[in-house]
C-alpha cells in the first residue's frame, strides 16, 4: 500500500483480486461503502454463498477488512481496504495470465459503467451535461511521449477531490473518469 492508500498489487495479491465477480464486488465496496454479503447479492443478482465466498478471498488478500461495531448476530459488514488499486508493468510481466484476467474484469467493469451513464444521460440536470462527454481520441505518439502523457493524466486528476475525501463541498456529485490508454504497436513484420 502506498502513502495515498491505494494497493500496489504484487503476483501474490494479483491472484487474489483476478476474478471478474471479486473486482466487482471490491468496485462497489469502494464506491458505495461498507456492505453485506447479503446486500451485496442483492445487488449484484447472485447468491449469498457467492459473495460471502468471494469477501473472504478478498479479505484473505487484504483488499478487504470485516466493519467491526456493525451489523447484528452474525451478520457481518465488509469495506474495501484501499480506495483504489495500480497495477505496474513489473507484475504484468511477472503474472501475464493473472493480469490479463484482472484487466478484462476491469475492462468489463469500465464497459458497465458508460452503459449504465448512457441510460441515465437524457435525464442528466442541465448543469451537469458540459461536464460530461464520450469521447475519443487518435493521436500518433513515440513510446516516451505516451509515457509522459500517461504522468501529466495521472497529475492532473489527482489534483481533483478523490470520492474517498470526507465533507465534500455541497452540490458535489460521483463523477467517475475512465481512461484507457491503448498503443496499437504494428510489428515490423506488419508492414
Amino acid at each position: 500500500m502506498s502513502g495515498d492508500n491505494r494497493v500496489r498489487l504484487d503476483p501474490t495479491s494479483l491472484r487474489g483480486v483476478a476474478h471478474p465477480l471479486r473486482v466487482r464486488i471490491l468496485g462497489l465496496l469502494r464506491q458505495d461503502g461498507p456492505a453485506t454479503s447479503t446486500t451485496l447479492a442483492e445487488r449484484l443478482g447472485l447468491s449469498t454463498g457467492a459473495t460471502s465466498y468471494h469477501l473472504r478471498q478478498l479479505a484473505a488478500y487484504g483488499f478487504v477488512v470485516e466493519e467491526t461495531g456493525r451489523g447484528v448476530g452474525r451478520e457481518r459488514w465488509w469495506r474495501a481496504a484501499h480506495v483504489g488499486t495500480v497495477l505496474e508493468e513489473e507484475t504484468v510481466r511477472q503474472a501475464p495470465a493473472d493480469a490479463e484476467t484482472y484487466l478484462r474484469a476491469v475492462a468489463a467493469s469500465y464497459a458497465d459503467a458508460v452503459e449504465r451513464w448512457l441510460g441515465e444521460s437524457q435525464v442528466l440536470p442541465e448543469e451537469w451535461r458540459a461536464g460530461s462527454t464520450l469521447s475519443d481520441w487518435k493521436l500518433r505518439l513515440t513510446a516516451a511521449e505516451a509515457a509522459r502523457l500517461h504522468t501529466e493524466l495521472t497529475a492532473l486528476v489527482d489534483s481533483y477531490r478523490q470520492h474517498s475525501e470526507p465533507d465534500p463541498p455541497e452540490g458535489a456529485e460521483l463523477v467517475a473518469l475512465q481512461v484507457e490508454l491503448m498503443p496499437f504497436v504494428r510489428r515490423a513484420d506488419d508492414g
